[in-house]
């Protein structure tokens, strides 16, 4: 054939195109009418009118509507198309489920029904990660240090032709930061409890956790193929923490099971898929993808790498991703076994590869139209976060009462935790006894011990102020209260404790101070300076050490003595200030009790806050 004759072919087709295309609209086949909601998708829209989605762009494109095949249309636009098509419309009015409303999700279509997202947590060495491994059948356990679960890991499971998407967590402090990051993805929690070693600390905090996240709780007991399990006393331990399984009356569901030898795997997962029957979780797999990080990582090889979990909408290969302050076009999925993928759905976790940099653990992300709509998108979120409008202003004592007079609050949570277990409860009575019908106090948690990092993750993640009687703060959890504005206020004397939240409550609160930490020493050596007089040769670890500040001794994480710095040299010369890095000599007024491996801690108070009023 010559070029010319080839040419004119080629024009040919082209026409009968134009020619066909200009037939579709102009000589509907049906002119029945079609029913939109306020909002729906292109796709969506194509399927009623029996189209392909290019026809629909396409119209829209005639009408000055950009839009694209994952996008979503008013009623009015959709209107246009169907007009076009010479059908006609009518809008019908959609209630949108309020977990749909409080998440911002639109409802293009049908609720579908999704996996359940099970959270495994409980105390170290309880079988979390051996329980897990059982149930997706591979060997992570053996891969990991210690055999202590380092990362945060995202699987799907199928039994019985339904999925469950389970997240493996380092413990609940994962949980607990996301959730301070506005990543809410957990539907139930399940609870590992060692049959032989019973209700641990971190039990209690995970239970905590879970309670407060308004999360239904699942019971593990495992290894209960040991010899020295004792399943009745750890039963009635959980009864102790409010825990009432079913077959002492309560409402929680629990499974015997032992990992190591796989009995019970089966019921443990039916439990489950009944608490998630019950619940009726759904999702809309037409809706513009949205969900959380769950954890991320750099690849020296394939770059920034992100485990994320969809929570609505379908999100596929080539989609532009835009996560926290972090965007890209996702070059490549994989899913929980390694398989590349090309699409996701509802409560499907995978890896994504093309990310621009690092997200963090707990961002939300979403789909966008374009990398340039993600760029306008993220700018603006940068301007917000430059102009603190996006930094949490956590709830303090000094802010109460202006926060319950405006309506933002009416219950105050508190974490409650005391150097003995027999405080708690006095104090606990006595503080919940000044609720109002204006603001009522809830105690989230309580316990006996120094204030951790975990009871600060716990505070930010449930907008609640840290109390502590007769203990104080770990150098992290003091750190991390001030990088997530948690207030921590402790107390020497009972009646001083419940007075503040009394007046706090009221709003005559007076001017209050906080504990400034200038530096911290260790002690190394003790050296005698007279008969009942001990100078401690230190190494200043942080800040600086200066005369007349004040100083406490710590021993094993207790406070052993309050005083002052009353002597201070380095090289046998009187000095004002000793910095980081460097041994001096320090004497305290009263204290002799110095012993090698001891820490002085320096500080100073500052006043924080005025009377509300």
């Amino acid at each position: 054939m010559s070029p010319r004759k080839r040419s004119f072919t080629r024009k040919s087709r082209v026409k009968n195109a134009d020619r066909h295309n200009a037939s579709v609209v102009a000589a509907p086949k049906d002119t029945s009418t079609i029913e939109l909601s306020s909002s729906v998708s292109i796709r969506q829209l194509a399927t009623l009118l029996h189209v392909s989605e290019t026809e629909v762009i396409k119209q829209l494109m005639r009408n000055g509507i950009m839009a694209n095949i994952n996008q979503a249309v008013d009623f009015q636009s959709a209107e246009l198309v169907v007009t076009s098509f010479g059908r006609k419309s009518i809008e019908i009015v959609e209630t949108l489920p309020s977990a749909a409303k409080e998440e911002g999700h639109e409802d293009e279509g049908i609720q579908q029904p999704r996996p359940p997202v099970v959270t495994i947590m409980g105390h170290v060495d309880h079988g979390k990660t051996t329980l897990l491994d059982v149930i997706r059948q591979t060997n992570v356990a053996e891969a990991e240090v210690g055999s202590i679960t380092q990362h945060v890991g995202a699987y799907q499971v199928e039994i019985n032709n339904r999925k469950i998407t389970f997240l493996d967590t380092p413990g609940h402090e994962a949980f607990a930061s996301m959730r301070a990051r506005g990543a809410n993805v957990t539907d139930i929690a399940v609870i590992v409890v060692a049959a032989d070693d019973g209700v641990m600390p971190q039990t209690i905090e995970a239970i905590t956790h879970a309670r407060v996240a308004n999360v239904p709780i699942v019971i593990a007991l495992n290894k209960i193929d040991k010899a020295n399990s004792n399943l009745d006393l750890v039963k009635k331990q959980l009864s102790d923490q409010n825990v009432l399984i079913e077959e002492w009356g309560g409402d929680v569901i629990s499974a015997l099971v032992s990992a190591k030898k796989g009995e019970g795997i089966k019921d443990l997962l039916e439990s489950i898929l009944l608490v998630a029957e019950i619940m009726e979780l759904t999702a809309n797999p037409f809706a513009t993808a949205s969900g959380a990080i769950v954890e991320a990582g750099l690849d020296k090889n394939r770059g920034p790498i992100a485990t994320i979990l969809v929570q609505n909408g379908t999100i596929k290969v080539g989609d532009t991703l835009l996560a926290g302050e972090t965007l890209g076009r996702i070059k490549a999925m994989l899913n929980d076994k390694g398989t590349r993928i090309k699409t996701a759905g509802p409560s499907t976790p995978v890896k994504v590869l093309g990310l621009d940099t690092v997200p963090l653990a707990g961002d939300k992300f979403s789909v966008v139209a374009s990398e340039q709509e993600a760029r306008l998108m993220l700018e603006k979120i940068q301007e917000k976060k430059r102009h603190s409008a996006e930094i949490k202003q956590g709830i303090s004592l000094d802010s109460i009462f202006s926060q319950i007079q405006d309506g933002q609050i009416k219950e105050l949570n508190v974490i409650l935790k005391t150097d003995v277990q027999g405080s708690i409860e006095p104090i606990r009575n006595s503080i919940e006894r000044l609720s109002s019908d204006k603001a009522k106090i809830k105690i989230l948690s309580t316990g006996s011990g120094n204030i951790t990092e975990s009871d600060v993750l716990l505070a930010s993640a449930s907008n609640a102020i840290i109390i502590g009687f007769a203990t104080q703060p770990d150098l992290g959890a003091r750190c991390l209260s001030e990088v997530h504005n948690v207030d921590i206020r402790c107390y020497k004397v009972i009646y001083e404790l419940v007075e503040q939240v009394e007046k706090a409550l009221l709003g005559i609160l007076e001017p209050t101070y906080e504990e400034v930490i200038e530096g911290r020493a260790e002690i190394k050596e003790v050296f005698a300076a007279g008969k009942r007089i001990k100078i401690a040769g230190v190494l200043v670890a942080e800040g600086i050490v200066r005369r007349d500040a004040k100083a406490r001794v710590i021993r094993n994480g207790e406070v052993l003595y309050e005083s002052t710095v009353e002597s201070l040299k380095r090289f046998k010369q009187n000095a004002k200030e000793v910095a980081a890095g460097l041994e001096c000599g320090v004497g305290l007024v009263g204290v002799s009790d110095f012993q090698p491996g001891d820490t002085i801690e320096l500080y100073r108070k500052e006043r924080v806050g005025a009377p509300s009023r």
